[in-house]
């Protein structure tokens, strides 16, 4: 009885312990809550229109005004159109009496200007110090240079016993017994020249030259016809 009694008390006090001990909550296999989603619609681009591209207006060329012609007239005669700037340069041309030519350039050294010949496709110089020229338009709008192209220089030369004359130009030659001192030689511009006997009464005229650039003249007839040879 008492070892009933024993083993009857221990499990009333174990009974009372579970009750006394608070019941954990049973574990639950669910799901877990759908979370709430904001759903954005998609964005859309907005293309805001650009304005109309602008035309630029095109670039408008300014011509130069064209200046004025500058223009050499033949007023009292025929001028000479030589090669170069000068005297000593070849003719090339000539422009008669009441014709005009363009200005085209200038050598302001020697004051002799650069022309297009009439009727042609070359160019030329003639001088502006003539009186027998009128030049046209203002000068100082023609560009000028220096030209290099030198001239060849041309001679004259007496092989005869006489003294002679050359004209234009009054240039007088010895006779050539004076050839070792170089006096019956002179150096002469391009031209037409006439050459004159001035030991024979009358001076008659010898002949007429044509010289050119970088040629020597060779007189070689005096005024009675006598011919010699150049020593």
């Amino acid at each position: 009885m008492n070892v009933r009694i024993k083993l009857i008390v221990p499990l009333l006090l174990l009974v009372v312990a579970q009750g006394c001990v608070p019941a954990q909550p049973a574990e639950v296999d669910v799901a877990p809550a759908a979370t709430s989603t904001v759903t954005r619609p998609p964005a859309t681009a907005t293309s805001t229109p650009l304005p109309p591209p602008t035309a630029t207006p095109a670039a408008t060329e300014v011509l130069p005004t064209p200046q004025p012609a500058v223009t050499i007239t033949a007023t009292g005669g025929t001028l000479y159109i030589r090669r170069g700037p000068g005297l000593e340069y070849d003719r090339i041309g000539a422009l008669t009496k009441g014709s005009s030519a363009s200005i085209i350039g200038q050598d302001v050294l020697s004051k002799w200007v650069q022309i297009a010949i009439p009727d042609s496709e070359r160019t030329g110089w003639v001088s502006n110090m003539s009186s027998l020229t009128r030049i046209d338009g203002d000068l100082s709008s023609v560009p000028d240079f220096t030209f290099t192209d030198w001239a060849k220089p041309a001679y004259v030369k007496n092989c005869t016993e006489h003294e002679i004359l050359i004209q234009p130009g009054e240039i007088r030659l010895l006779n050539f017994y004076t050839n070792g001192e170089s006096l019956n030689e002179a150096q002469i511009n391009p031209g037409v020249y006439t050459v004159y006997d001035l030991f024979v009464p009358g001076e008659p005229a010898i002949e007429t030259i044509d010289v050119r650039e970088g040629v020597t003249m060779y007189i070689t007839v005096n005024g009675l016809g006598v011919s010699h040879k150049c020593p």
